[in-house]
């Protein structure tokens, strides 16, 4: 019996510094780093947090789930 497909959601990842930058009173950052993925409802319930490159911070930077 196949399962849902439902199972699989597309998911945005968005850089935690970028957005902690960004709403304090110095506008200093030029843009959000945002990824597109994917993520196993049943595996992981709970929020991804992911490492990956920000090319505005211009290092490795926890990108966290956000709504869509």
């Amino acid at each position: 019996m196949a399962k849902g497909k439902d199972v699989q959601v597309v998911v945005i990842l968005e850089c935690t510094n970028c957005v902690r930058v960004r709403n304090s009173l110095n506008k200093e950052s030029r843009g959000i780093s945002r990824y597109i993925t994917q993520k196993n409802r049943h595996n992981t319930p709970s929020r991804l947090e992911l490492r990956k490159f920000c090319p505005y911070c211009y290092k490795h930077t926890i990108h966290g789930e956000i709504k869509k």
